[in-house]
């Protein structure tokens, strides 16, 4: 099984006046340009979920929406309260337990929490991954997913892809 872990794109300024309730802060028009086309470099190297988990907030929302739209095969698109600041490992697992067997999935959520999922799904809570803005790592691992039965097979940046 692929299991992709993704950070949201590029979203305006923490704190900024115009969105005084943080959870509505949107990506800026770069960002999501940016990230569109780290997409379209990933999914011609096969970068292709079915399902999609993203934190209700409405960067991730649409950060996951970008990644919808630029793979083939339409993917389903779910707002999970367990990607919001502070995830639910477990409750992420369960999701991702109930979707196909053999899917790639997408968790998009914020920093910390997908460094430290992704260390935990690669067994060690510990490890320190720098996660950049829009930044996707790829996993493999069995399924069913469980922590730290995962093994990290790359790490794309926005810089690594020269977007």
């Amino acid at each position: 099984m692929q299991l992709y872990i993704v950070r949201h794109a590029w979203a305006g300024e923490y704190g900024d006046p115009r969105y005084p309730d943080d959870r509505l802060r949107p990506l800026t028009r770069e960002g999501k340009e940016r990230f569109a086309e780290m997409v379209r470099k990933l999914a011609k190297r096969g970068f292709a979920p079915r399902f999609i988990a993203t934190s209700p907030l409405v960067r991730c929302r649409q950060t996951a929406d970008i990644i919808a739209a630029g793979v083939r095969g339409k993917p389903v698109v779910e707002e999970l309260p367990a990607l919001a600041p502070g995830s639910d490992l477990a409750a992420l697992l369960a999701w991702s337990a109930a979707q196909s067997a053999d899917a790639e999935l997408a968790w998009v959520g914020h920093m910390p929490d997908v460094a430290e999922l992704t260390a935990a799904m690669i067994g060690d809570r510990r490890a320190l991954i720098r996660f950049a803005k829009g930044a996707v790592a790829a996993l493999d691992a069995p399924s069913p997913l469980r922590a730290g039965s995962a093994e990290l097979q790359w790490l794309a940046t926005a810089k690594l892809l020269g977007c």
